[in-house]
């Protein structure tokens, strides 16, 4: 049994390895939206940071309706962390939030520590 799945392991991994590396992107984000991951949205405004989401599961592009086009924001769901602690305290709440690629300065990165 154990042969068989590293088998399969080493089949995927070849087949993973062949392909390029926007489709080894769009796998990668597909295994983690599948799974989750613990994301935190920084934003900021010049070098302050203004605002912090956490426990993101993902970031979405919006694309029309009409035309299927990706738009110029991003949206996802996660908690307004008010005091910047990567914790979800009393009264913070989980919100739908959107950003725009042209006003916004933003880093989303995932929080391994927790």
């Amino acid at each position: 049994m154990r042969s068989r799945s590293f088998g399969i392991a080493v089949v995927a991994a070849l087949l993973i390895g062949g392909c390029t590396q926007e489709t080894q992107n769009s796998i990668s984000r597909s295994i983690q939206n599948w799974t989750g991951t613990n994301g935190v949205l920084d934003v900021y405004a010049g070098t302050k940071l203004v605002k912090r989401f956490i426990k993101i599961d993902k970031l979405s592009t919006a694309y029309g309706t009409n035309d299927g086009k990706p738009r110029p924001y991003r949206y996802g769901y996660g908690y307004d962390d008010k005091n910047f602690n990567y914790k979800v305290d009393p009264g913070e709440k989980k919100i739908y939030f959107e950003f725009s690629d042209y006003s916004t300065s933003y880093i989303f990165y995932e929080n391994d520590a927790n």
